[in-house]
């Protein structure tokens, strides 16, 4: 079992038992906040379940208490206020708290970055999301400029659309242009864990895709 216990934010979503089996296969210790643990079907002496939401600090901050590393999957809830900057704020705040500096996220291929060459065809997605979803959209470009004025040692990692399906495909980085159409959960999940001991994408925001 690995030392490194590992706080999850999120990880109920389509794609996120993907990532709780990968951290499993890893046998790293992990800490879950969940709105609704009853739903929750994970048997484990690895996992430990923390009920709350994470727009509320004290919630937050009891479930990144003794761990070592935070990964966010959170989506976005069907017809609420958006909840990425308020929930990126809160897990800063008790990382920052407890002393804790690595920090991985996800989020969509919208987000700009200064380092950005995007090709038309993902320059067109952004555009349609700020025009039929404009508060979360620009909800998640603000959850970046948090991260980049933060002192975590964050990556966020942009994805194009998540297919659940447990095969691996050959898979891509790029910092400047998302050059696939979609990642398989099963590989964003290897990715995401990846990234708890690799250094290599600190504080940068790499899109990630299936080459296929």
């Amino acid at each position: 079992m690995k030392t490194n216990k590992i706080a999850v934010i999120g990880g109920t979503g389509k794609s996120g038992s993907y990532l709780i089996q990968e951290l499993l296969n890893k046998e790293y210790p992990m800490k879950l906040l969940l709105r609704t643990p009853e739903n929750f079907t994970f048997k484990s002496p690895l996992i430990e379940v923390v009920q709350g939401d994470a727009r509320d600090f004290e919630a937050v901050n009891k479930l990144i208490t003794g761990c070592n590393t935070v990964i966010s999957k959170i989506g976005q809830p069907v017809g609420e206020e958006p909840v990425f900057t308020e929930v990126t704020k809160n897990i800063i705040q008790s990382m920052n708290f407890h002393g804790i500096k690595r920090y991985i996220a996800i989020t969509g291929l919208n987000v700009d970055t200064p380092f950005d060459h995007k090709n038309d065809k993902v320059k067109a997605a952004t555009g349609w999301m700020y025009q039929n979803y404009p508060k979360t959209t620009k909800d998640k470009q603000a959850e970046y400029e948090i991260l980049v004025n933060s002192n975590l040692d964050w990556t966020l990692v942009r994805l194009p659309l998540i297919i659940p399906d447990a095969e691996h495909f050959k898979t891509e980085t790029n910092l400047t242009d998302c050059l696939g159409e979609k990642i398989s959960a099963a590989d964003l999940s290897e990715f995401l864990v990846s990234q708890i001991d690799d250094r290599t994408f600190i504080r940068e925001s790499p899109f990630l895709y299936n080459n296929i």
